[in-house]
């Protein structure tokens, strides 16, 4: 029997093109025994691994960003597209953006923008079960601040692990999970291709949201500047971990800001976009010989 695995790369609002791939397979009825997120990609795939129904995954993440708590915490301020000709300096535009939209005064005794309690709200939309009691085999990947290492979570509370993967450096609170002291998994994951065989896949999909690093704007501000650096992580990392995927998906999002959560509609087409456009590619993975698999992956091996 055949373990089609999918593994969902992190991307903050590309990362929403994932429901469009869920949506997808679930009406072509190819059936997932594996799901891998990092970041966004947890988020999705984790949602999707407890309900099992991509329209449920879709209205809840449209509930929550069109919620009273995500509009006052005024992420469109962020995204690239803001109107930049105010008359005040860049420093007065700074300080008020931080003062009356994310309250970073206050931050800057802290390790993040949000506070604990902001984040714990945020995250309440994520079932607090256990991970091994899910439908669908599922895992999110976290890094330790501590160590460096990368933490593939198969276990424990979801939400718990899925915050720990989503916790954006500089804008959520790290998360402490036993002795380790966790931040976004994108940090040290771009796409977990190759970790969604440890939760039981043979045969790896994967889905790339990475932004594309030749798209570049000068950085106006302090956070604009930890983003850029981490596109650029992001982008060599998954060229390296997209090689452990039999078979990769670009949904053509790498155009937008991880804040453009207003286009969160297009996103999601492009995901349903990509992923017809390789439906029969990915029946084939589906369906394909296990061991004809096993040595086509034997060959890619040799020649990477």
């Amino acid at each position: 029997m055949s373990h089609l695995g999918l593994a969902l790369g992190g991307g903050g609002a590309r990362g929403l093109a994932h429901i469009g791939v869920l949506k997808v397979l679930e009406r072509e009825h190819i059936q997932l025994q594996a799901i891998t997120g990092c970041s966004m990609g947890s988020i999705v795939g984790g949602l999707y691994a407890y309900y099992g129904n991509a329209k449920k995954v879709e209205e809840i993440i449209h509930d929550i960003l069109h919620s009273p708590l995500i509009k006052k915490l005024g992420l469109e301020a962020l995204s690239e597209e803001q109107e930049t000709s105010s008359p005040k300096n860049y420093f007065e535009q700074f300080f008020d953006f931080i003062s009356v939209r994310l309250q970073a005064v206050k931050a800057l005794g802290r390790t993040s923008y949000f506070d604990e309690e902001t984040t714990e709200k945020i995250f309440e939309i994520i079932p607090d079960v256990p991970i091994e009691e899910l439908p669908v085999p599922f895992s999110a990947i976290a890094t330790d601040l501590v160590s460096g290492n990368e933490i593939n979570f198969d276990k424990g509370s979801l939400r718990q692990a899925i915050r720990a993967s989503s916790a954006i450096p500089g804008v959520f609170p790290p998360v402490e999970i036993d002795d380790y002291l966790l931040v976004d998994g994108s940090a040290s994951e771009s796409v977990p291709a190759g970790r969604v065989r440890e939760i039981g896949a043979d045969r790896v999909l994967a889905v790339d949201v990475t932004r594309d690093i030749k798209i570049f704007k000068e950085p106006q501000n302090i956070l604009e500047v930890l983003l850029r650096t981490e596109d650029i992580t992001s982008f060599h990392l998954s060229k390296i971990r997209l090689k452990e995927a039999d078979l990769v998906i670009h949904p053509k999002v790498k155009e937008y800001s991880w804040v453009d959560f207003d286009r969160t509609d297009v996103i999601i087409a492009e995901g349903e976009i990509a992923t017809l456009e390789n439906i029969e590619e990915i029946k084939k993975l589906a369906h394909r010989n296990s061991y004809l698999l096993e040595l086509e992956q034997y060959l890619k091996r040799l020649t990477s």
